[in-house]
């Protein structure tokens, strides 16, 4: 099966994250958890803090997809650094409240409030709360101010979090680069 990096193009205004999506099924198979007067102790808060935390982005794993027209197989994967410079572009681009469900409709009420990049995956918060994830994992919290969202969390309708953007695909990058390349390298023939 064809595998296929995805890169940010750096030249493309449009490449990085615009949103993340609430889904039941995230295509990097790790759900989030709900956070709540429950599970974290506060003493000084009552109520539900209604704050989801789960994996945004996560590195080197391999993500199954078809191509819809060709029906073509391939799995993509993005590299540490490119889920590095995906968080650093979404923050940005100041995207933190934009949210879509399932990707089809925005949604209004949901906040990205924390943001990290695991760095030890032994002593990472993340850990505390159950997750098992590799170093270079992007993990978000994010704040749920919209009823039915919330209330589809809770009647397990929501489990995770997808992410909505443009990527570059590196063997396209890299075919297009050598094509400039030999464009210049015809140039310079010319003009000798």
């Amino acid at each position: 099966m064809k595998l296929i990096e995805l890169i940010i193009d750096e030249r493309d205004g449009s490449s990085g994250i615009d949103a993340v999506s609430v889904v039941e099924s995230p295509a990097i198979e790790e759900n989030f958890i709900a956070l709540s007067k429950h599970e974290i102790e506060l003493k000084e808060i009552d109520t539900e803090k209604r704050i989801l935390m789960g994996a945004a982005l996560i590195p080197n794993k391999k993500i199954y997809r078809v191509n819809e027209k060709t029906k073509e197989e391939f799995e993509i994967f993005f590299s540490e650094q490119t889920v590095r410079q995906a968080m650093e572009l979404f923050f940005k681009k100041g995207n933190q409240s934009k949210a879509t469900q399932e990707h089809a409709k925005a949604i209004e009420g949901m906040t990205v409030v924390e943001s990290w990049l695991i760095e030890d995956s032994v002593h990472d918060k993340s850990v505390k709360y159950g997750f098992s994830l590799p170093q270079g994992t992007w993990m978000i919290s994010m704040k749920v101010d919209n009823d039915q969202v919330w209330n589809d969390v809770k009647l397990g309708k929501v489990k995770g979090f997808s992410i909505e953007g443009f990527f570059a695909d590196k063997l396209d990058m890299s075919i297009e680069q050598k094509e400039k390349e030999e464009i210049i390298e015809q140039l310079k023939n010319l003009l000798k």
